[in-house]
């Protein structure tokens, strides 16, 4: 690699080459003190890519923490968290931006340690190469077919297996054609692109960016010579034009401009293009940038088009080709990382972000989990941190996408829990469910509003929720028989007797419990559209399923009863005896004992049944009702 000498004689000309050079985004990973954090710091060491006062630092701190003797620990250029210095792994996602005289980089190192997995999918997810290590010392590992199985599953087609520390097997020629036979067997049954495996030590800077002598039955490349080599370019101009909507542009009456980034094709003014999922069509009329308009705008610039027609489109929205457009569906089958530390809850709403669109969304009980070391397809109710599965989705409403292996932008999506507004899995749509085209509403003629009037009601959801023991199927029950004494059309829906029929293939596991209210909340939902008064007594511990069965039914349908009677109180009772076998450790998952019960925290109505009788506070309800025009058309 030739030293950088600018002048300026020939600082513009230096940066004229810079700017024509293309950009490679590559990741390490591997396996925990394989030696992905050393790797990088000795690619900038040897590249000569550090500032002075930055390897001064380097040194410092190198004499100060002391791993490396009295040399320098590379790998502290990139553990930047005092916790990494401290273990001596890499937890957060480091980026490093880099030149060479052939090539752009930017390197994401990502971290070994299983619990931060999340971390590498996060790295691996705009790469184009990764560099996976293997300690030569310890062979292919678990973490290392998990994470060739992800960079696979995100669609990296350039992996380069770095065989590391081979300094710890005397450079032993036998011990690397092993590992690389091994890893090549591994990469055709998971479909892996093209590997590349190289010999090194990164520690001692062996085939990094110099060919080693320690190596010399080695005849390819080195690590940098492979990394500014290697073809990326892809066909991407050559697919149809497609440009997610991330903001649209209204700065007043005379412009409507929709900014983006076209992640494939090529878009000129003229060009005929439709909108998903409006799926009205119009025409290119400007493609606009800071630098001026543009004749011709291609895959991976960011532009904003305006279109001839004033038509619906938003953030979220697609401008796509018009004689080649994307799909448009609300169910898809999909592939899932979890990355959450609490596990997928099957049937509980999430949020869906599929590119710039945000959606509420279910998944499903996973089809079957992925063992990583086996690639054997196993069942699974649930899947947790770090496992790998295929299961349905289910969106509240149609989106534009395209499977993953087809696009990476528009089949790949990330999912959110609803209350914590944590990342808890990212997922890959493989297909849209034929399902999701086949079934439509179909229009009836008596609705929900003719159906209540017929019963002089309100069609009202009473959802009473509360402890074992605190009362709520007795006082439930009271109120019933005073509706019906009034003359009011109304079922009630018992947790115990649900149980018994529509749920009996359920458990207490916190999976079950989200599916047990689930269920029941669409039987409510269809009581309603009856025109019932539907009353609701389960335990139904989870705020999440609760807002669920609120956000099914219209404003003022939903009437949360919070039951709040103490635990004490609740135990005490004990009038099935669950309470003292959940002391005894004999019922596992018990709501209050070894399971969480989540408190409303805003119920339309709360009772305490500890200090007043059934009566009466089945009385408040009715009074409750009352006054909010519920018991009249």
């Amino acid at each position: 690699m030739r030293p950088l000498d600018l002048t300026a004689d020939n600082i513009e000309a230096y940066l004229a080459e810079q700017s024509a050079n293309d950009m490679l985004r590559f990741i390490t990973c591997g396996s925990v003190d394989d030696g992905k954090s050393t790797l990088i710091g000795r690619l900038l060491y040897e590249s000569k890519l550090i500032f002075d006062d930055q390897l001064a630092a380097l040194e410092a701190d190198s004499k100060r923490m002391g791993t490396q003797g009295g040399n320098i620990d590379f790998a502290l250029l990139v553990d930047g968290l005092a916790a990494e210095r401290e273990q001596g792994i890499t937890i957060d996602v480091a980026y490093r931006a880099f030149t060479t005289p052939k090539r752009k980089f930017i390197v994401a190192d990502t971290p070994g340690h299983e619990q931060y997995t999340r971390n590498m999918a996060t790295g691996a997810s705009t790469a184009d190469l990764a560099v996976l290590l293997v300690d030569t010392s310890k062979g292919i590992l678990t973490q290392t077919r998990r994470h060739a199985y992800i960079t696979t599953l995100l669609g990296i087609r350039h992996l380069v297996l770095a065989v590391n520390k081979m300094d710890l097997v005397g450079f032993d020629k036998a011990t690397f054609e092993k590992i690389e036979q091994d890893f090549h067997v591994f990469a055709e049954e998971i479909g892996a692109g093209e590997v590349t495996c190289i010999p090194m030590s990164a520690l001692g800077g062996c085939n990094v960016t110099e060919r080693g002598p320690e190596t010399p039955w080695y005849n390819g490349p080195t690590l940098l010579e492979h990394i500014e080599t290697v073809d990326i370019t892809s066909a991407e101009t050559e697919k149809p034009a497609r440009m997610p909507v991330q903001w649209v542009c209204r700065p007043d009456h005379t412009f409507r401009g929709f900014a983006g980034t076209l992640t494939s094709g090529v878009l000129k003014p003229g060009d005929p293009v439709k909108v998903l999922p409006s799926a009205r069509e119009s025409r290119v009329q400007r493609i606009v940038t800071i630098d001026g308009d543009l004749e011709t705008a291609v895959a991976g610039q960011s532009v904003m088009v305006t279109l001839q027609h004033e038509i619906d489109a938003s953030r979220g929205s697609v401008i796509c080709a018009a004689d080649a457009p994307v799909e448009v569906a609300d169910q898809f089958e999909v592939q899932v990382l979890w990355m959450g530390d609490e596990e997928m809850l099957p049937s509980r709403p999430y949020l869906i972000k599929l590119g710039a669109r945000t959606v509420p969304g279910k998944l499903a009980t996973p089809k079957y989990e992925v063992n990583v070391n086996t690639l054997e397809h196993t069942a699974a109710r649930t899947l947790a941190l770090n496992e790998i599965g295929v299961c349905n989705l289910s969106l509240d409403e149609q989106v534009p996408f395209a499977p993953y292996e087809e696009d990476r932008d528009l089949g790949g999506f990330i999912i959110i829990d609803r209350f914590t507004n944590n990342t808890v899995g990212l997922g890959l749509i493989h297909f849209a469910l034929r399902r999701a085209s086949n079934i439509h509403w179909q229009a009836l003629d008596v609705n929900k509003q003719t159906r209540s009037q017929t019963k002089n009601q309100k069609p009202t959801v009473l959802w009473f929720t509360g402890l074992s023991g605190s009362g709520k199927s007795t006082v439930a029950n009271i109120v019933e028989k005073r509706l019906t004494a009034m003359g009011h059309h109304t079922y009630l829906l018992d947790g115990d007797n649900v149980r018994h029929g529509l749920n009996r293939d359920l458990g207490f596991t916190d999976a079950d419990r989200v599916e047990n209210i689930r269920r029941v909340s669409e039987v409510a939902r269809l009581m309603a559209d009856a025109g019932l008064i539907v009353l609701v007594s389960f335990i139904s511990p989870f705020r999440s399923e609760r807002r669920m069965t609120r956000e099914m039914l219209e404003a003022g349908e939903f009437v949360e009863i919070h039951v709040d009677t103490p635990l004490e109180v609740c135990e005490a009772r004990d009038v099935k005896g669950l309470y003292a076998k959940a002391r005894a450790g004999q019922i596992k998952n018990f709501t209050g004992i070894d399971s969480d019960y989540e408190a409303p925290e805003n119920a339309e109505i709360r009772i305490d049944t500890s200090d007043k009788t059934p009566d009466v506070t089945a009385g408040e309800i009715i009074e409750y009702l009352e006054n909010a025009g519920r018991l009249k058309p």
